[in-house]
């Protein structure tokens, strides 16, 4: 018997890396920081209106963009399949953690996968109870 998952909330653009930065980032305003810093206000905004926080538990699937270079055929063939190169998942689930949580420590269970879709977002799910033991 398969699981479905519930769906709670859709944030319409796609996630984005946290960049590794330093402390001459706060004034050498480099592009790829700039561009963080925009996501993190974007889906701050967006937690905002949308009533939306997340909890000690997370469940995220990013929706990767396809290149709009790629073939309509090439399209087809990787809609919905595991996006296997970078940014890393990690990488992704750190920079919305990152944008939507002061502290994160408290975060103690996190599913993270990202998919080649037509377009990118960020869909966030309720976890379902899984026992280990």
């Amino acid at each position: 018997m398969k699981k479905t998952l519930k769906k709670i909330a859709k944030y319409p653009l796609p996630g984005m890396a946290k960049p590794r930065m330093t402390r001459a980032d706060s004034w050498k305003k480099r592009p790829i920081v700039l561009k963080y810093w925009e996501y993190k206000d974007n889906i701050r905004l967006w937690a905002r209106e949308n009533n939306f926080n997340l909890g000690n538990e997370i469940c995220v699937i990013f929706y990767i963009p396809m290149p709009k270079s790629w073939s309509i055929k090439k399209k087809a063939e990787m809609l919905y399949t595991p996006h296997q190169q970078r940014p890393d998942v990690d990488n992704l689930l750190k920079g919305l953690m990152d944008a939507l949580l002061d502290e994160d420590s408290h975060i103690h269970t996190a599913y993270a996968k990202k998919i080649w879709y037509s377009e990118g977002s960020v869909e966030f799910y309720e976890l379902p109870d899984i026992s280990l033991l």
